[in-house]
């Protein structure tokens, strides 16, 4: 598993900065129905459910929305981002096969100098299974909710040197009028051509679900009944992806050179039912492009120096239309029915860097990379041009953002098994097609900026007696941060500050003296975190007022994961899982809150056979009524509410 995130990953395991990894077999034993629940086990990380397969990511973060939510994260499948950097999406992690993914990378913070754009929270990088990695076998999982949840998951070699996978899930959908049906396909191959090592892929995603929006009302997920409604039966979301790549690798002279060329398509349709007047939205893109790198060049014994370059070349497309009739009070025409935009943007990115590792001593490397990176749109529309109620399309324009990310880091061995870090990096983004032509009236074409992002960290990691710990402190700074308020209205100027503290511990906590196969293992992370606004902005609307030092919405100030697994032989494993959201406001002014809560979930496995596994999943264990997201907006407290107690049966079976 190093050996692949060290290749294909952002940084090694003892890189400056922080980092974590769940392996193939947590996520097979896992078994999650969603992304949430296996990335929400890690440090820093809050992603919230919203219906069905819809969420949005918090990774060292308040929890984006929007053009910030879309363009904040960058994630990648094997190392290539599986969108155009233009062309974010907030429901993201439904495209890569997390399913069957032999390792998930989390970079927490701004990425090295390999990604630029995007990576300026963090990134989620999803391998795809190893090809041929089964020995000619298989490996399948099935499974049954009592919400009537079917799923179905397989990996298969299918030569010697090729994989292939496939994920269907149907689910009814527990609260009203919110069925899913949800298909991936994976197929990974391996050959010497020519000299070169190669590795091809092939991933494909298609997802129709209806769709169910917020519950209102103080406090509304509280009533069973009332959670379980859906107020916008009309909702749904249809998408479909597919991503090409193949990554070409062979030694020159001192180091490794690797060239992956890649395309990708996406495209979406869905009702926009958080919003007042549910407009109807298409989009998409197609595009690709290659990224070229040469590795670890020794120039000399304690300096090692990598470079790189990327392209990437895109055209997407957003069409918005009003269907019915829609005002806040009578004669109020700032959502006329017709279409609000409809235009299409081709994307030009090309970017250098370098990074260089220096050995100062058997005890001290300092690494050092640098980023630079250019971003040209040029936007055509179909709509007609002007202010059309609340809506502004822009006449026809291009635009370009130029970007320099500098990253430096030093470790210290203190010991064998320990070590200390400390890293700074600046993260920085183009701003998203939709921040730059999908315009408020009040808004003005051409005034957003990249936004920047500068971290500092420090951390300790190693092993101290059976346990493996990763401590991390970090501050970072934003600046030109774009964002649309819960009233829709656009900030183009936002400042804000994050200061937090992560540890992860895992390893034994028990074993029992006269039978090694009975022991107790923990896996755990903790986090702390201060995020606020760091500018003032008064607005008519008190609720969405901000003042510097307040609190940023939705920035819960603590979380945590506990997982204890209790193994009575090699054949029963029992295990529980504690999962803490702390308190948070719901709205800038910090007069509306959410309490936070804590979930509780067990897990039962039993192999009957070397090859034959059984499985019981309880989430919510005491059938807590909690919400996966609260916020704030349009005068009204609004929550999605969190799936009550619920079971999963399934069976897993290895086929040689």
């Amino acid at each position: 598993m190093q050996d692949v995130v060290t290749i294909y990953g952002d940084r090694g395991f003892s890189d400056p900065g922080s980092n974590a990894v769940i392996d193939g077999e947590t996520v097979f034993t896992l078994a999650a129905d969603h992304p949430a629940e296996l990335l929400n086990t890690l440090p820093g990380v809050n992603i919230q459910m919203n219906s069905g397969q819809e969420h949005l990511i918090a990774i060292r973060s308040p929890v984006l929305t929007g053009g910030a939510g879309q363009g904040s994260f960058l994630i990648l499948e094997n190392g290539v981002p599986t969108r155009s950097p233009a062309f974010g999406n907030v429901n993201s992690l439904l495209e890569p096969h997390h399913e069957v993914a032999s390792a998930v990378e989390v970079v927490r913070g701004p990425g090295s100098a390999k990604f630029g754009s995007n990576a300026v929270h963090g990134l989620i990088n999803v391998f795809l299974p190893d090809a041929g990695g089964l020995d000619g076998g298989a490996d399948g999982r099935l499974s049954v909710s009592t919400l009537q949840r079917y799923k179905g998951d397989v990996v298969a070699d299918v030569g010697t040197a090729t994989t292939a996978a496939l994920s269907i899930q149907k689910d009814v959908g527990w609260r009203d009028s919110t069925g899913l049906d949800q298909q991936k396909a994976t197929l990974v191959t391996n050959a010497a051509i020519g000299g070169w090592d190669a590795t091809a892929w092939l991933s494909l995603q298609n997802m129709h679900q209806e769709t169910a929006g917020f519950i209102q009302g103080f406090k509304a997920y509280r009533d069973r009944d009332v959670a379980k409604s859906n107020a916008n039966p009309e909702a749904g979301r249809d998408a479909r992806s597919a991503r090409l790549a193949a990554r070409f690798a062979r030694p020159l002279g001192a180091g490794t050179v690797s060239v992956t060329p890649f395309a990708r398509f996406q495209e979406m349709s869905f009702r926009q039912h958080f919003l007042p007047y549910r407009g109807f939205e298409e989009n998409g893109h197609t595009g690709g492009g290659v990224q070229a790198r040469w590795s670890d060049i020794q120039i000399m014994d304690a300096v090692s120096v990598s470079l790189g370059s990327d392209i990437d070349l895109a055209s997407g497309y957003l069409k918005e239309t009003q269907d019915d009739p829609f005002g806040f009070f009578p004669g109020d025409t700032r959502f006329p029915v017709g279409v609000h935009y409809d235009y299409t943007v081709d994307t030009q990115v090309y970017a250098l860097w370098t990074e260089v590792e220096w050995s100062l001593s058997n005890r001290v490397r300092v690494l050092a990379g640098l980023r630079g990176e250019t971003h040209e749109y040029d936007y055509t529309t179909d709509a007609p041009v002007g202010i059309n109620g609340r809506f502004n399309v822009p006449a026809d324009r291009t635009d370009s953002f130029d970007l320099l990310t500098p990253k430096l880091g030093a470790v210290l061995d203190l010991r064998a098994d320990i070590e200390a870090y400390a890293n700074y990096a600046r993260g920085e983004r183009a701003p998203q097609a939709s921040d730059l032509y999908r315009l408020q009236s009040q808004q003005i074409p051409g005034e957003v900026e990249a936004e920047t992002l500068d971290s500092v960290e420090i951390g300790l990691r190693g092993i101290a007696g059976p346990l493996a710990f990763d401590l991390a402190a970090y501050h970072m700074e934003k600046e030109n941060f774009f964002f649309r308020d819960a009233d829709g209205l656009n900030v183009p100027d936002g400042a804000t500050e994050h200061t937090g503290i992560e540890l992860a511990l895992s390893g034994d906590v028990w074993q029992s003296a006269s039978r090694q196969d009975r022991r107790v293992t923990l896996a755990s992370s903790f986090a702390w975190s201060d995020q606020t606004y760091a500018f003032d902005r008064v607005v008519g609307n008190a609720s969405e007022a901000i003042t510097s030092g307040a609190e940023i919405d939705t920035a819960p100030e603590w979380l945590a994961d506990l997982a204890l697994t209790y193994a009575h032989d090699d054949r029963t494993d029992v295990a529980i899982q504690f999962e803490y959201i702390g308190e948070y406001f719901t709205n800038p002014a910090n007069t509306a809150e959410y309490p936070g809560h804590t979930l509780t979930n067990l897990r039962f496995s039993r192999a009957f056979s070397g090859d034959l596994e059984g499985f019981v999943m309880i989430r919510n264990l005491f059938d807590l009524a909690y919400a996966d997201r609260a916020d704030f907006a349009f005068g009204s407290d609004r929550y999605f509410p969190g799936e009550p107690l619920n079971a999963t049966f399934g069976i897993r079976k290895r086929f040689q």
